[in-house]
């Protein structure tokens, strides 16, 4: 069986080998028929640390790891392009 996944944009770095991760999605209102955006966020664990805030993620289902956290990140998609973060990940 497949494990979950989902994908979203890193929001917070702020905790030792954890991310915050904003997942969104939209469906249709069956009644309404109006388009409902909504979102939810996830703790993931990021063993290598290599995230920062802006960067597009898969985090994947695992075991739970801790209290709110139960998913860790399988792929970076998408680095954000900030000076900052380029230079930094460039000197280490």
């Amino acid at each position: 069986m497949a494990r979950q996944n989902f994908i979203g944009m890193v929001i917070s770095t702020a905790m030792q080998k954890t991310v915050k991760v904003k997942v969104a999605r939209q469906f249709i209102h069956p009644k309404v028929l109006k388009t409902i955006k909504t979102h939810k966020n996830f703790f993931a664990h990021d063993e290598k640390e290599s995230c920062s805030i802006g960067d597009v993620v898969r985090i994947e289902a695992c075991r739970p790891l801790s209290k709110m956290k139960s998913f860790t990140v399988a792929e970076i998609i998408r680095l954000v392009n900030s000076y900052h973060n380029n230079y930094f990940r460039s000197k280490f």
